[in-house]
């Protein structure tokens, strides 16, 4: 099988998607530059021209609203908000329009939009350009919410998510663009509220969203020559959240490392912690830990940098705290 990068896998979902369904089209700020979105969106104004690869007026609110309508009237649009920042700007729509119709009209109408956000982390962006909101949009009813961390599943989930007949929020961040993986030439999909065991092991578990799987992996390598087996449960989507997946690495190895790179207080980790103490209490042999952002916005300093953002070192360090009780 060939192997492509991440960034190539989801320009080829995009491909794939808007060659099998006309009324599939793309519309967000800078959607043609490889300034705002990469490699991602490669070839696809000169393929299906401006009229399905749209890059309107900077109003992230308005054309977010243009998006939910159009999907609303029976279109599939993928809304890109090359900035996870500046989606701020459209939660009203997203949260009161997008994630509510299909409740508020007894399930008669579907908004099968895919809101596209990208997280721009590092590269000295400093804090209103190096966000990352899962947190807040897995907190909403009404949304999917999906993290890929490799490139099969960056084209599988997001076709998943444009076939989806209700909102679906699809997160990658640039740090995995170059990723490499081996990644099916014809079209498939990742199933949402699925996750996968990346690594299978029998002494902590480290459950890992996005970039910070990588991390995980790199940290259970390291680990595994001082002896300790780590499991890497990859959630790949946040909501739905695959629990019985969780519950059960969890029940086996008695141990629990959550690692996800947004902010502590309220965050992701918070929720899968509280789902395992909830659920599997009696299964753990040591305190949870959760390896995420401090509570400080982003820095604008490189050297701020690594140390705010959580790696490898950082995962090594908490595992050996849950498994020597240090």
């Amino acid at each position: 099988m060939r192997r492509i990068s991440y960034a190539q896998a989801i320009n080829e979902a995009f491909h794939q998607a808007m060659e099998k369904d006309d009324s599939t089209f793309v519309i967000g700020i800078g959607v043609e530059s490889p300034w705002y979105v990469g490699k991602t969106m490669d070839g696809l104004d000169k393929k299906f021209g401006r009229k399905r690869v749209i890059d309107p007026p900077v109003s992230e609110d308005g054309i977010t609203g243009v998006a939910i309508g159009a999907a609303i009237a029976g279109m599939r649009p993928i809304m890109v908000h090359p900035r996870m920042d500046f989606m701020l700007l459209a939660m009203n729509q997203i949260i009161n329009h997008a994630a509510s119709w299909h409740y508020m009209f007894g399930g008669k109408v579907n908004v099968p939009v895919t809101i596209r956000s990208i997280i721009n982390r590092g590269g000295e962006q400093a804090s209103q350009h190096s966000k990352s909101l899962q947190s807040m949009l897995m907190h909403v009813p009404g949304l999917k919410v999906v993290m890929p961390s490799t490139p099969y599943d960056a084209k599988g989930l997001l076709i998943a998510s444009i076939e989806d007949d209700n909102p679906v929020v699809y997160i990658d961040d640039r740090w995995l663009y170059d990723q490499i993986d081996e990644v099916p030439e014809e079209p498939y999909t990742v199933p949402i509220g699925k996750g996968i065991v990346r690594r299978f092991g029998k002494d902590v578990t480290i459950v890992a969203t996005s970039y910070m799987v990588l991390e995980a992996m790199k940290a259970a390598e390291n680990l595994e020559k001082e002896g300790i087996d780590t499991e890497i449960v990859d959630l790949r989507s946040l909501k739905p959240l695959d629990e019985s997946l969780l519950l059960d690495s969890v029940k086996k190895t008695g141990r629990l490392v959550v690692a996800d790179a947004s902010w502590k207080t309220c965050g992701a980790a918070a929720e899968i912690s509280a789902v395992v103490a909830s659920d599997a209490f009696e299964y753990l042999k040591a305190p949870i830990i959760r390896v995420t952002l401090p509570d400080v916005p982003a820095p604008a300093s490189c050297k701020l940098e690594r140390v705010f953002y959580p790696g490898m070192e950082n995962l090594t360090s908490a595992v050996k705290r849950v498994l020597y009780k240090i």
